[in-house]
């Protein structure tokens, strides 16, 4: 959603002194929204996904004079996409690069997320799926069928908890640090990266051996995030890294 769409938004609010709901938004996005549009001292922000830990969320702008009735929008709709992936497992992108394809626009899906290996499920604007309700897409080589269903009846990943540790690595490479950190073997971080599946501060980043520097923090799709608070060099030239994941 453009910078400018949600300065629209926020002049409406503030002129109609109704609450205005903004499309999904990335983390990036986001807070850059947030930090931008706090500046207005009589505008409101609040933000939800359609579950705890959402990672794509949708912007609530109101007056600061107006206490909103509701602060979770009334107009998400669950999405079931089923299929055996079995045989051909597929990642989340993957799905909604799929919807994508049949006319869904980027602002109106939230997060999706695998079920093993029987698709996936997901969060969206109920006016901009209505349409697919009972129909079926590919997804690889698979054909899915598309369910419409209530909220309540998803079961979202669980939220995230904040978890600091610190592991001893060779260097501060992005694929080093990120495997440590994300639990993954460093060829399959590394993998991920190639694929466009991490960024640095909410920057794309394509290159495994991208040295990172204490504060950044990375992004993996659909595991959260990663901050680099501390590193510090040993005695037998390697890192003790402090890292946050959330």
């Amino acid at each position: 959603m453009q910078s400018s769409a949600l300065l629209a938004l926020a002049e409406a609010a503030q002129r109609s002194w109704q609450p205005q709901w903004s499309g999904f938004l990335d983390g990036g996005s986001q807070e850059r929204a947030i930090a931008s549009l706090s500046q207005l001292s009589d505008l409101r922000l609040q933000r939800w996904g359609g579950f705890a830990g959402a990672e794509r969320q949708r912007l609530l702008l109101c007056h600061a004079g107006v206490e909103p009735e509701n602060t979770e929008p009334d107009d998400l709709v669950g999405l079931e996409l089923l299929g055996n992936f079995l045989f051909d497992p597929s990642e989340p992108d993957e799905f909604r690069q799929a919807l994508h394809d049949c006319g869904v626009a980027a602002e109106a899906l939230g997060d999706l997320w695998l079920r093993g290996d029987r698709g996936a499920q997901g969060v969206a604007l109920g006016v901009s799926v209505q349409h697919l309700d009972g129909t079926s897409l590919n997804v690889r080589s698979v054909e899915t069928r598309i369910q419409l269903r209530p909220l309540a009846e998803l079961q979202p990943p669980p939220a995230r908890q904040p978890r600091r540790f610190s592991s001893v690595e060779a260097s501060l490479r992005l694929d080093a640090v990120g495997s440590a950190g994300f639990g993954l073997s460093r060829s399959r971080m590394a993998a991920l990266i190639r694929s466009g599946a991490v960024r640095i501060n909410w920057e794309p980043a394509s290159s495994p051996s991208k040295e990172l520097r204490c504060g950044d923090r990375v992004q993996l799709q659909n595991r959260g995030e990663l901050v680099l608070e501390q590193a510090e060099l040993t005695q037998k030239n390697r890192w003790r890294v402090a890292l946050v994941r959330r």
